[in-house]
């Protein structure tokens, strides 16, 4: 899951004209959302406990997988010896088949989804908050992500509060992720290896 989000407040900076007085003294950072996320509390026990839930979520789509798979090569030793009726029949209820299929896959991703926002929301919320917290202690006006895209191309490394930032987060770190849920999740895409056939067409 990406930070721009969090970050999307203070990710958009490519010039900064001539500076008045008052500006000339406000006070800019900048941190490496990646990093953050990669060493933020909570992480790791997120991600097992996704890894976890998929185990059903793949052996779901597994099983209809192989259903449709077999379905179809049982339909292509079969096809011609069949009656135009009877393989028009047949090509229906693959085609109905692949739709059951791809409809299953869809609501079982958006649960893997939704899982994974569940998950992932006490870490977002605690590195939004620490942000905050660094930025009014720290008197910056800005805080910039240099992860989130080009639009920092040479920063004074003697700026980067990603340690500060990271640190105060381990320091206020929310409850370890549960580490099950009432319902199997999955990934937002498709498992590796499943791949929806298209049925023979007529």
């Amino acid at each position: 899951m990406r930070l721009h989000s969090v970050l999307a407040a203070c990710a958009l900076v490519v010039a900064v004209p001539a500076l008045s007085s008052a500006q000339a003294a406000q006070k800019f950072a900048f941190v490496n959302s990646q990093a953050l996320l990669q060493g933020a509390p909570g992480r790791a026990e997120a991600e097992a406990a996704f890894e976890k839930d998929m185990v059903g979520i793949r052996a779901q789509l597994s099983k209809l997988q192989d259903s449709l798979n077999t379905m179809q090569e049982a339909f292509a030793k079969e096809e011609v010896s069949l009656s135009p009726a009877a393989k028009e029949a047949r090509l229906k209820t693959l085609r109905d088949k692949e739709t059951a299929w791809q409809q299953q896959a869809q609501k079982l991703q958006e649960r893997a989804q939704d899982r994974q926002e569940e998950l992932m929301a006490p870490i977002m919320e605690n590195l939004k908050k620490v942000l905050d917290d660094v930025r009014m202690d720290g008197g910056y006006s800005f805080i910039f992500d240099v992860s989130a895209g080009a639009f920092i191309v040479s920063a004074d490394r003697n700026l980067d509060i990603t340690d500060r930032v990271l640190a105060k987060m381990r320091l206020s770190a929310p409850k370890a992720a549960p580490t099950s849920a009432p319902k199997p999740a999955g990934p937002a895409t498709a498992p590796a290896g499943v791949t929806t056939k298209k049925p023979p067409t007529a």
